[in-house]
C-alpha cells in the first residue's frame, strides 16, 4: 500500500456515477485520485496535477478520450504518461484507435472494479522507474536508448515515445538479433497473461516504427513468430 500511495490517478469520464465508484476504490487502494466529469478542463487540470496515469472514457460529449490521448502525445510533459480507456463492448474500432494514439490498455464497460485495479496496478508497476542498470546506454546503428535518464535518440534527435512504446524498444534492443514472441513481449512489456489480445502489441509495433522513420527496418517482423530487432 506505501507504494501506491505517491502514485496519482487522475480520472476523465462525464458520469459522476461511474467516476464516484472509481474514485472511492482507488483511493481505499492507497491511490491519489482527481475526477474530471467535464472534458473540457482536460489539459490545465493533467498539467497541474500530473498524474502517474490517466483514466479517460471514450464515449463523451466535445472532447472524447481519442482526442484526449491525441492531446497527451502532442504534449511533450505528458507524453509518457500512460493511459487506460474506459470503453463500450461494441467500440473495437474505436479500441484500436485509441491504441494507435498511444493507449497502453482498455477495459470494456461494464466492468469489474478489482480487474480496474489490477490493471492500474500492472501498468504502474511497469512504467515503476527501474534501478540504473550497468550499461545505462543501449545503442543500435544510430539509434541510443539511455536507461537512466529514460530518453530515445535518433541521429541525435529526441524521439518522443510512450512509456510502453520505450520499453519495448528496450526490450528489443536489449535482446537484439533474438526474435521475441508476441507472447513472451505481452509478458515482458504488459504483464499479461499469454491469452491476451496480440492485436495490441502489433500497433505499438508499428507506431514505434513510424517513429523510428528510417531506421524502422531495423524491427524485423517474423512471420507467425514475433517480432526482433534485426542487426545493421
Amino acid at each position: 500500500m506505501n507504494s501506491q500511495q505517491s502514485k496519482k490517478i487522475l480520472i476523465v469520464d462525464d458520469e459522476p456515477d461511474v467516476t464516484e465508484l472509481i474514485h472511492y476504490r482507488l483511493r481505499k487502494e492507497g491511490y491519489s485520485v482527481k475526477v474530471l466529469n467535464d472534458p473540457l478542463q482536460f489539459m490545465g487540470t493533467a498539467l497541474e496535477f500530473m498524474p502517474d496515469l490517466f483514466v479517460l472514457d471514450i464515449m463523451m460529449p466535445e472532447l472524447d478520450g481519442l482526442k484526449l490521448c491525441r492531446m497527451i502525445q502532442a504534449d511533450k510533459n505528458l507524453t509518457a504518461i500512460p493511459v487506460i480507456l474506459l470503453t463500450a463492448k461494441g467500440e473495437v474500432e474505436d479500441r484500436i484507435k485509441g491504441l494507435e494514439l498511444g493507449a497502453d490498455d482498455y477495459i470494456s464497460k461494464p466492468f469489474d472494479m478489482k480487474e480496474l485495479t489490477l490493471r492500474i496496478g500492472r501498468i504502474l508497476k511497469r512504467t515503476a522507474k527501474q534501478e540504473p542498470a550497468e550499461a545505462s546506454q543501449l545503442q543500435i546503428a544510430d539509434i541510443i536508448l539511455d536507461t537512466d535518464e529514460h530518453k530515445v535518440t535518433l541521429d541525435g534527435k529526441l524521439v518522443e515515445l510512450t512509456a510502453t512504446e520505450f520499453k519495448l524498444l528496450r526490450l528489443l534492443m536489449e535482446r537484439k538479433g533474438r526474435v521475441q514472441s508476441r507472447e513472451n513481449l505481452l509478458v515482458n512489456v504488459w504483464n499479461y497473461d499469454t491469452d491476451t489480445e496480440t492485436r495490441t502489441i502489433d500497433t505499438h509495433i508499428r507506431r514505434l516504427r513510424e517513429k523510428l522513420h528510417h531506421r524502422s527496418d531495423l524491427i524485423e517482423t517474423v512471420r507467425g513468430v514475433g517480432y526482433r530487432i534485426n542487426l545493421p
